[in-house]
Order: structure tokens, then sequence, then C-alpha cells
């Protein structure tokens, strides 16, 4: 693999005369093609001594809640879109830009215990209890008052993705190249468009 531009033709067409062999510095390596699994990363060692840790395989990340200020380590569950190749979410595949499903499940418990308020519908019994708890558990009134002053709406959409107990996320970081998977959850019109896509998809 060769990211020089030397063995293409110029603008014009013309043919480029041979004047040099490849150099090291052209090098281009196989893409990491990273897959949900268990952690799996290799070391890479490139230019300058430096390294890049090449994950195989992820399972989880680290995605923050954009109107809410907080980042959680959470599960990844699947792709499901890729505007640039459906193969990629056939296979599963983790790259810069994929839309993921992640485990809702540390975003609920946070926003529960900050706004003593359910989230989503809840379809197991287990789970209204677990919601019950936290909403109903012994506050003092200092407490109570600051929890009442706080806003915590959370749009529609959101909403029943926290019933069904998974969030559509973006992946922001390169998998290949920090060994990483990590991204935001998606709200508000980029969410939409989303959706949309996803649908039409289908």
């Amino acid at each position: 693999i060769s990211r020089d531009s030397r063995h293409k033709r110029s603008h014009t067409g013309a043919k480029r005369a041979h004047y040099r062999k490849k150099r090291k510095f052209e090098l281009g390596r196989q893409s990491a093609q990273t897959k949900l699994g268990a952690k799996r990363i290799h070391e890479v060692r490139v230019r300058g001594g430096n390294k890049k840790f090449r994950a195989m395989r992820l399972e989880a990340g680290t995605y923050s809640w954009g109107s809410e200020s907080i980042s959680r380590s959470t599960r990844i569950v699947s792709v499901v879109y890729n505007a640039s190749n459906n193969e990629l979410v056939r296979t599963n595949t983790l790259v810069k830009g994929a839309i993921v499903q992640i485990d809702a499940t540390p975003f609920r418990q946070w926003y529960e215990n900050r706004y003593a308020q359910t989230l989503g519908k809840k379809k197991h019994a287990s789970d209204d209890e677990e919601a019950k708890s936290a909403a109903t558990k012994e506050r003092s009134k200092h407490l109570l008052a600051k929890i009442a002053a706080r806003n915590g709406e959370v749009e529609s959409a959101l909403d029943d993705q926290f019933g069904s107990g998974r969030l559509y996320a973006i992946v922001t970081s390169r998998p290949g190249q920090s060994g990483r998977c990590d991204g935001y959850i998606l709200e508000g019109k980029e969410l939409d468009f989303y959706i949309r896509k996803i649908r039409n998809k289908k």
C-alpha cells in the first residue's frame, strides 16, 4: 500500500517519469477493520518511534451526553448505520462516524439519581422497582429543594430510547489509530436525521 502520488498521472493526463524508488515515509498500512468483541489491541511502531494502538476488537467505550454534560463508559451493542458503506454495518465494523447502539443503563442511573425521576417507559417489573427506589429513596429537605430546582427535561425521541434500554450514538474517535471507540449520544435534529436514514435503509 503506497500513499505517494508519483505513480499517478498529472492533471493534464501525462505519465510522470520514474526518478526514484518507493520510500518508507510513503507507506500505508492495512485498515484495522475493528469488530465488536472482547477487547484486543495491537501496538504498532510508527514514524519517529511513536506508537499507534490498532484495535482489532472492542466491546465498550466512553460516550458523552452533551445536553447533560456528562460522560460514562458503556457497552456497545451493535452498529446500525454507516454513511460510507452498508457492508460495515452488516459486519459490525467500528469506524469513525459510524452510528452505534449503546447500553443506556449508566446514563439512566445517573439521571434518576440526579433528578429523582424515571426515564423511559419501563417494561420489566424489576426495572419499575429499581426506578421507584431511585425516585423515592430517603433524601434531606435541603437535597429535595436542590432537586426540585433542577430542570431535567428529555426530548421524547431520546426518552423512547431509554425505554428500550439502548441509545443511538456516533463514534468520534478512530479505533484503528487510538485503540478507543468513544463518541457522543445523538440528540435533537441530528438524532432525527439519523433515525430517518436508518428507517429508509430498512
